[in-house]
């Protein structure tokens, strides 16, 4: 048995009117790594361990499995307008993937932010600002007119992200999701 539930979203846009902040440096011992196919499997590892727990994976429920994740990224490299150069993976110094975006052109013209996160224990550190600069920066680079991304409205950080870069919510759409009812027990009472 399943029940319904609706989570709030905002569709959140830039247009590139106006310049871009430029892309931060990012803190020791992180590093960028360029879109590679070789990566799928580490972009699905930072976007698991970015989204494990949060509330993204009750309206995304294929964020939150490794497997889930992988089929995700190997959906997004398949799609026609897939942009390698908005589509970046953040390192650290141990070989932990910590952070990935993924970018797209939509047949709008425009480009479609997918999927930015960072993983917890790495929070604070400004990789969510620069993965975010970085993709709208590869979007600018392939001449497209601005770019958009969908978020959970519950979800403060990331809208606090967004707007600081400028982006202006645009509409508010709700994602209806199905999920497991909790079981009812009847108690039988003997008299």
């Amino acid at each position: 048995m399943t029940e319904i539930r609706y989570f709030k979203r905002f569709r959140m846009e830039l247009p590139f009117d106006r310049p871009l902040p430029p892309v931060p440096e990012l803190p020791s011992p992180y590093f960028w790594l360029p879109w590679d196919d070789g990566l799928i499997e580490g972009h699905a590892r930072a976007k698991f361990a970015s989204f494990r727990g949060e509330v993204d994976t009750e309206v995304f429920p294929s964020l939150g499995s490794p497997n889930g994740c992988v089929q995700l990224m190997q959906a997004i490299r398949q799609k026609q307008g897939f942009l390698p150069g908005a589509t970046w993976l953040i390192a650290d110094g141990g070989g932990d993937y910590v952070g990935t975006v993924q970018g797209v052109r939509e047949r709008n013209g425009w480009g479609a932010i997918q999927n930015l996160g960072v993983a917890p224990g790495h929070r604070g550190a400004g990789l969510g600002l620069a993965l975010l600069a970085r993709a709208l920066h590869g979007f600018r680079q392939a001449r497209l007119p601005g770019a958009y991304l969908e978020v959970t409205a519950c979800n403060d950080a990331a809208v606090r992200l967004y707007r600081q870069l400028g982006f202006r919510c645009r509409k508010t759409v709700y994602k209806m999701v199905e999920v497991p009812a909790l079981p009812v027990f009847i108690a039988d009472c003997a008299l």
